[in-house]
Formats: C-alpha cells, structure tokens, sequence
C-alpha cells in the first residue's frame, strides 16, 4: 500500500472539505432539498437553480459583494422580517393580549 505524504494528505484534506463546505451551502443557503413540486421536470428545474444560486453566491464572495454565503441569507431574512414588522404586525394589534390590572372584590 502506498504511503501519502503530509503536503499530499493536506491536498486531499483541504479539497474534501471544500466539497464538504460545497454541500452545506448548497442545503442550508440554496434549500436545494426543500421544494414542492414532484414531476420529474420541475424537480430538475428547481435543482438548476439551486446550483445557478449557489454559483452567482460563489461569484459575489470572488469578487468581493460579500464576505460568505451566510451573510446574505442573514441580511435578505433581516430585511424581510423587518419589512413584516413594519408593514403587517401593526395590524395586528388587536390579536395582541390586553392586560388589566386585577380588582379584588
């Protein structure tokens, strides 16, 4: 059995973890597994796109529109709640409990 050297095992180290890095990104930021859809050509649509997205979040991080994926999942979730906040949880407020101070009889 052949032996790897320490720079040939690092080599390999580092380009499995990339890969690994690759499908973590591809699950958590491009939701890649999570559609609803079924036939066997939206199936293969939504998976294009999930690829195109996690490229074009690839291309942004090479040049410098975002230090990693995970940030602009955060910040496009952020402005989405915030805008949620702002926009509808004001007409809300009658589903918002009312408290009153209790009387003793």
């Amino acid at each position: 059995m052949e032996k790897l050297t320490q720079e040939e095992f690092s080599q390999l180290h580092d380009q499995h973890w990339q890969i690994e890095q690759y499908h973590r990104v591809i699950k958590q930021v491009c939701h890649i597994e999570h559609f609803q859809v079924r036939n066997a050509s939206s199936v293969n649509t939504h998976i294009f796109a999930g690829i195109c997205a996690y490229v074009a979040l690839q291309t942004m991080k090479v040049t410098d529109l975002a230090r990693n994926c995970y940030q602009l999942s955060r910040e496009l979730f952020k402005s989405a709640i915030a805008k949620f906040v702002k926009e509808f949880a004001p007409s809300m407020e009658s589903l918002l409990p009312k408290f009153s101070p209790s009387i003793n009889a």
